[in-house]
């Protein structure tokens, strides 16, 4: 019973970063599940990327720091108001009737209420009412100069950001849609792992281009990282050029393959494809990405996946986006049928046994 314990806690602390209770490195949705801790300079970085900050903030603390900004503007010109009523002695006069040889700075500020208010008319230029600088104070107008400069950059700020964000091509990648599982299928008597990528909106994607890579964790705590090659159909040049209807992407598992070794292994192995798209938008010429990731319970094995363009009535193609991530079963024997001569390897995906998965002679050479 030692032994096993022992045994246990030896392959518990060969991965120790993949066997966390979070093992996702990037979400189905493409996010980042990485932490950075105990980095120098972390809050300066931030300052000297306050753009970039701002573009990945979500809206609601977007539109929290934007209404901030403005209040604390506010605020600190209503400070220098009041202190400038201050120091020329205005607070306590009668501004109706104020001495001969008195010069009001601002009409009626005698309060800070008051100041907050004139500092609000003046960076909204909402225009003055019976508050109002006085010409012959050079402090008001030098103040008031100032205050304007400033507003205007932030309103110029706020203004470029706002547009920035509703533009910025990261929201077209939103329509881009991936299946939630990868299959393993033969064609022609090979295994394939196949993956679908959809586009959810009317208005096609230019370029598309595909790019996966596989994230093993090594005893030493590494992540190791190896690119997987996808293909599209019979296209050649790396690219798809038109993106319309859903596309289905094919690797090729071949005896060189890291996916083929690691779905031979008897033991349980944590690993991680990631798989990255990337595709100019027809309108605006702008490059967009999309991830997302699967793990080893999310590759079906002998497993197709459904139809998803049909014809109507008129002969229109359709998109059954329904029956986008649907999968059919094949059995084994189906697919035996298409190769004489075959090679028996044993699956276990996450620790479970799962079907025994054949390749072809002509599956494990290239």
């Amino acid at each position: 019973m030692r032994t096993d314990m022992m045994e246990s806690n030896n392959t518990k602390s060969s991965a120790p970063l993949l066997t966390q209770r979070y093992l996702r490195m990037v979400t189905k949705d493409g996010h980042s599940t990485l932490q950075m801790d105990g980095a120098q300079g972390k809050g300066l970085a931030y300052l000297r990327d306050a753009w970039g900050i701002l573009m990945d903030m979500r809206w609601r603390w977007m539109m929290l720091v934007f209404s901030a900004s403005f209040v604390i503007h506010w605020l600190v010109f209503a400070v220098l108001w009041y202190v400038l009523a201050e120091m020329n002695g205005d607070l306590e006069l009668d501004h109706d009737s104020p001495p001969d040889n008195h010069t009001i700075c601002v009409k009626y500020i005698t309060s800070f209420t008051a100041a907050f208010s004139f500092s609000l008319e003046t960076q909204l230029t909402i225009g003055y009412g019976t508050m109002f600088p006085s010409g012959d104070c050079p402090s008001a107008i030098a103040l008031l100069a100032i205050q304007m400069v400033l507003g205007l950059m932030l309103e110029a700020f706020i203004t470029g950001a706002f547009v920035a964000k509703i533009a910025r091509p990261k929201n077209r990648a939103f329509s881009i849609r991936f299946t939630r599982s990868a299959v393993v299928t033969h064609m022609e008597g090979k295994p394939y792992l196949m993956f679908q990528v959809a586009n959810t909106r009317s208005s096609p994607l230019m370029s598309v281009q595909i790019s996966a890579i596989l994230y093993q964790e090594k005893e030493n705590g590494q992540l190791h990282q190896t690119s997987i090659d996808f293909h599209l159909d019979s296209i050649t040049s790396g690219e798809c050029p038109f993106f319309t209807f859903p596309l289905t992407y094919y690797h090729s598992i071949t005896p060189s393959s890291p996916l083929a070794a690691l779905l031979q292994r008897e033991a349980a192995h944590h690993f991680e494809l990631v798989i990255f798209l990337s595709a100019v938008q027809e309108g605006t010429g702008e490059m967009c990405q999309r991830r997302t990731s699967y793990l080893p319970s999310e590759i079906m094995l002998y497993h197709r996946f459904a139809a998803v363009l049909a014809r109507s009535a008129k002969g229109e193609y359709q998109i059954k986006m329904e029956n986008f991530d649907k999968t059919i079963p094949e059995f084994p024997a189906v697919a035996d049928l298409k190769s004489p001569k075959r090679t028996a390897k044993e699956i276990r995906i996450n620790g479970q046994h799962a079907d025994s998965f054949q390749l072809s002679e002509t599956g494990l050479t290239e």
